[in-house]
């Protein structure tokens, strides 16, 4: 057991800072707390959180394991509270000198602190420190060589600093109602932005209007028809003519030429970073200048600072769009038209520069390009029904032109955010790529007068304790990878960044065929599924403490404007496979496993067009697992045991086969998108919820407690919290329901009533207020209506079917099987000989 865990000079570190006390202990106890706590901190403080952390050694192995080895890593995780806070540092990285390496120093480096060299523990290449290290001794350590600062963040002085670009795209399709709300909505975001921040602003219905900002007070915009789509040449034409004119003054002005002579706005400067609005391509003499420090600016993407009140004004004068809409007929919405201009005029003005296009959505796309339905109200919007039957006309051309649309955004390194609030469809199934591939949001909803809708826009613009929005743009992440591993590719909202190296397998999951990835935009909460492949031969020695090394580099636009590169390096042990099968075992990660197989399986659904083929592949993989980590004798079901760090993987399982992500059945395909996005997107912890969500039961009989998600939690006098992440339901047993009708809670001889009323809607608040996107939150009872939602997530041991079943609770009219009967096939099937 001591071989597992001699893991890093972070754990001897640990080791070292114990008092005597804790030295007494037994070795054995000691170093398994130090395992648990150094996997804690990896994944508190790190973002770190692999499915195995123990790896065998051979890829024949590897393939026995079942589950994947994967890797959850969130680029931007915040340092708790309680840790030690490092600021960035203001200077660049050491880089390992061999060119196919170019790791970064940090503390899993060999340092020779006499000769003033370090060992790259990815390709053991020895490295001369730089110049200015070279007052460098083992008491005077840079901050990237402390072992408890795995992960370290530099701040890159001679990068051109730029500020964030926000282009707000607005329906006009909508009542006054709707339209004044999200009026105010967008005002409020305005407040929230960097003053040095770039705004712009489209608004569209039948027709898409591109705005001017300009200070002259005299609101002017830009027409565009609808069903054209518009050309880089009609946006940079529309830039270079005067009419309403740039800015004077020396941003407007560019810096000067060869002999002195100003360049235009719209000209690249020398380093290909954009100096304005014009032609990737200069025509000669005129990009000779110095690169440009300040934002170039033109009428349509102005500084908040400068342009506040003009858009402001602009906002107020958004009215709802005046085309008459016959009876039984859709408004005329071309949406996207829209999200075309905005693309063109991002890719024309400042394409590789962090910008997101914020689209808010009332309606489907009617009209021109982008159509996801009729004009008719008599022909619905597709179903999943309809695509199984290839019964979905616009679907096809549509998904094509929104994917291309995608691709121009990952080129140019932006952002699409997509708020959709409507009581239909939108076509975000169409959509998908735009925001999957850029990082962007999305979040759906039924009106932009929600809390839902309101709360969740504000939570986009959350500050750190700098006072800087929680957000990255224009992000590459590079995986580096020492011997014996390969990288087969990510799960996650992102897009391939095609950098091939010797580090990439030729077996691709996911994103793969690459070592680099792209994002848009990025967060605090973005995290991505990394893949890994053990390529090692059957039957090589490991070397004496051996470690696999993996290094996440990660590069982004801060809000501030600043680039800044984020390390992470991390390792775990090598094991031999055929001594060494309990000790990986032990090293399990069931909920990351749990989240790499939902994440997977989705994959595949997406890919295979919602065929029941990835649950069957869901289904093989369980067996499996079952077989080979299970302790049974053969064709006796009821002697299989599962070791503990097992336990709860097949009821994962049970409840994903059952999950939104892979059941298709009672939701829309717009729900679909919009579900496993969210899934691609979130951390190992809030991944679990959505598999199998939470349930809390409060009555009279004791504190709080979590319960079963099984219909015998379901009680008449039991209050219960239902938490799967998009939804936070407080369900009210009958009794209880009754004692409210009649208004118990009201007379203070029942205060006890009344606080236990008040105990879960304390304890849903507190979700509501961190999560993001905010959830829907739902008051139920006994035989209520939205008594759907809980029904529909919770173990059916009680049916319809078997009323006479020994557990008390409420039956589910579903045909679905129960986790007992789940369990007892999978049992019979994992024990079979035939198998």
């Amino acid at each position: 057991m001591h071989t597992i865990l001699s893991l890093s000079s972070f754990e001897k570190t640990t080791k070292q800072r114990k008092g005597p006390s804790a030295q007494r202990r037994s070795a054995t106890h000691s170093v398994m707390a130090s395992w648990e706590e150094y996997l804690a901190t990896q994944q508190n403080v790190d973002g770190v959180q692999f499915t195995w952390n123990m790896w065998p050694h051979s890829r024949i192995d590897a393939q026995r394991l079942v589950v994947p080895l994967a890797c959850f890593f969130t680029p931007l995780k915040e340092r708790p509270a309680d840790q030690h806070q490092q600021p960035p540092l203001e200077y660049d990285p050491v880089l390992c000198q061999k060119a196919s390496c170019k790791a970064i120093l940090n503390p899993l480096c060999f340092v020779d602190y006499r000769a003033k060299t370090w060992l790259c523990p990815f390709c053991s290449n020895r490295n001369p420190f730089p110049a200015h290290y070279a007052a460098i001794a083992e008491d005077k350590r840079p901050p990237e060589l402390y072992p408890q600062f795995t992960t370290i963040e530099y701040t890159l002085r001679k990068a051109t600093t730029m500020p964030p670009i926000f282009v707000f795209v607005v329906d006009t399709c909508m009542n006054n109602e709707e339209l004044k709300s999200l009026k105010e909505c967008l005002q409020t975001a305005l407040s929230l932005l960097p003053a040095d921040a770039l705004v712009g602003l489209i608004t569209f219905g039948r027709m898409v209007q591109l705005h001017e900002l300009s200070v002259q007070g005299i609101a002017r915009s830009y027409v565009f028809k609808g069903t054209k789509e518009v050309t880089q040449k009609q946006i940079k034409d529309i830039l270079a003519s005067n009419i309403g004119g740039v800015r004077a003054g020396p941003a407007a002005a560019g810096p000067a030429g060869p002999g002195g002579v100003p360049v235009a706005p719209g000209v690249r400067g020398p380093a290909g970073v954009p100096g304005g609005v014009g032609a990737p391509n200069a025509a000669p003499g005129q990009g000779a200048g110095p690169a440009v420090h300040g934002p170039p600016q033109n009428k349509f993407l102005q500084p908040i600072s400068e342009c506040d009140d003009s858009i402001n004004d602009l906002i107020d004068q958004i009215t709802c769009d005046r085309w008459p809409v016959p009876q039984g007929h859709r408004p005329l919405r071309a949406t996207g038209a829209a999200l075309a201009v905005a693309v063109t005029l991002l890719e024309a003005s400042f394409p590789n520069t962090g910008a997101r296009i914020m689209s808010f959505i009332g309606g489907a796309c009617t009209h021109g390009l982008g159509s996801v339905v009729g004009e008719e109200l008599k022909n619905p919007i597709r179903s999943w029904h309809d695509i199984r039957e290839d019964n979905a006309p616009f679907m096809k051309k549509a998904s094509k032109f929104y994917d291309s649309l995608a691709n121009r955004v990952v080129k140019n390194g932006h952002a699409v955010d997509i708020y959709s609030c409507a009581l239909d469809q939108t076509g975000l199934l169409e959509m998908k790529n735009l925001f999957n591939s850029s990082g962007g949001h999305v979040v759906m909803g039924d009106s932009f007068n929600s809390s839902l809708f309101k709360q969740t826009y504000q939570r986009a613009f959350e500050k750190d304790a700098s006072g800087h929005l929680k957000m990255g743009f224009n992000a590459t992440m590079e995986v580096k990878v020492g011997a014996g591993l390969k990288i087969e590719g990510v799960l996650g909202c992102c897009a391939s960044g095609n950098v091939k190296n010797a580090a990439v397998s030729d077996s691709e999951m996911g994103i793969g065929g690459t070592c680099q990835w792209k994002f848009g935009a990025i967060s605090p909460r973005t995290t991505i599924g990394v893949l890994f492949e053990i390529c090692a031969q059957h039957g090589t020695a490991i070397a004496q403490g051996a470690r696999g090394v993996v290094q996440f580099v990660t590069q982004y636009q801060h809000s501030d404007g600043r680039k800044r590169i984020r390390v992470t390096t991390t390792c775990r042990n090598w094991a031999d496979m055929t001594s060494a099968q309990q000790n990986i075992a032990y090293a399990f990660d069931q909920e990351a496993a749990a989240v790499a197989m939902g994440r997977l399986a989705s994959f595949r659904a997406m890919n295979e067009n919602d065929t029941p083929e990835a649950l069957r592949w869901l289904d093989r993989t369980l067996i499996r697992l079952c077989q080979k980590f299970g302790e049974y004798a053969k064709d006796d079901p009821n002697s299989f045991q599962f070791p503990s760090k097992f336990s709860l993987f097949p009821q994962f399982m049970f409840h994903l086969r059952r999950s939104q992500f892979l059941q298709v059945f009672n939701n829309s395909p717009d729900e679909t998108a919009y579900y496993r996005h969210v899934l691609f997107s979130e951390n190992v912890v809030e991944s679990t919820t959505m598999i199998q969500p939470v349930l809390f039961s409060y009555s009279f009989n004791g504190p709080p407690e979590p319960v079963l998600l099984d219909t015998s939690s379901i009680l008449p006098d039991r209050i219960l919290l239902m938490d799967d992440f998009f939804h936070v339901l407080i369900f009210h047993g009958q009794t209880i329901a009754q004692w409210r009708k009649m208004n118990y809670q009201d007379d203070p001889q029942y205060a006890s009533f009344k606080q236990l009323l008040e105990a879960p809607v304390a304890d849903a608040t507190s979700i509501l207020q961190e999560r993001f996107p905010m959830p829907r939150y739902i008051v139920t009872e006994h035989e209520g209506s939205q008594a759907r939602f809980l029904f529909a997530r919770v173990n059916p041991a009680l049916t319809h079917n078997n009323p006479y079943a020994t557990e008390a609770g409420a039956a589910v009219f579903t045909d679905d099987v129960s986790l007992q009967v789940f369990m007892e096939h999978l049992k019979k099937l994992a024990c079979s000989s035939s198998t």
